[in-house]
């Protein structure tokens, strides 16, 4: 997918000028940061006007939390138009994509993490970082309405936030050391699940304690 084309029109919603800005920007972060001078000379080159472009992204954390939306979006798009038969492959293959996608921005991303790891950002760093968990999840196909919802999207966040921070130090060709680092997590996870769904299996044959402690307290007649 190119990065930017300009076909930037007058009446153009906020909402769907955003991502193409952010894209427009991303050239110039690593000079910039996520600053209003970024922004605006990326509003410059594709044709937008400032005021516009100020009121789509005003500031820096509007700026990232477009940037990640727009990430999640490409990496859904790309995963379903791969063939990854089992869950965990989509899984893997949900973090290698977006991981593949923005191997061009790594500074853009340093600099973004900076900001969201600030102590007054901790809330939006914690919702966008479990967006990206949901997005993958339900690019991969889940459709868990429980417990496993959570706790789902609670590892996967885990593990990404995990592999983004060793990715963005990997010097190794075709960041093998990363994917190599992927699989270790996702292999953890699964001996993980693997334990929980033998303590299932076990705890299954095992009488309700509830029920046990019920009887004792109320014996049937």
């Amino acid at each position: 997918m190119s990065r930017y084309t300009p076909c930037m029109t007058d009446d153009i919603p906020l909402a769907d000028l955003r991502p193409h800005l952010v894209a427009a920007m991303l050239p110039n972060v690593p000079f910039d940061g996520w600053t209003a001078a970024a922004r605006d000379t990326a509003a410059d080159d594709a044709g937008i006007d400032r005021d516009i472009a100020a009121l789509a992204l005003p500031d820096a954390l509007a700026m990232i939390q477009a940037y990640i939306a727009r990430a999640d979006a490409q990496m859904a798009e790309a995963l379903a138009a791969a063939a990854f038969p089992k869950v965990r492959d989509r899984i893997r293959g949900a973090i290698w994509l977006r991981l593949e996608a923005a191997a061009g921005d790594r500074e853009a991303i340093r600099r973004a993490l900076a900001i969201l790891a600030l102590p007054q950002n901790a809330g939006i760093a914690a919702r966008t970082l479990w967006g990206t968990a949901d997005a993958m999840w339900r690019a991969a196909g889940d459709t868990a309405t429980d417990f496993n919802h959570y706790s789902k999207r609670a590892i996967l966040a885990a593990v990404y936030s995990a592999t983004l921070l060793y990715w963005l130090d990997d010097d190794s060709d075709d960041f093998s050391a990363t994917a190599a680092f992927l699989d270790r997590r996702i292999g953890d996870v699964m001996q993980i699940e693997k334990a929980k769904a033998g303590v299932r299996k076990f705890t299954a044959n095992l009488p309700d304690p509830a029920r046990f402690l019920g009887r004792l307290r109320y014996p049937a007649v």
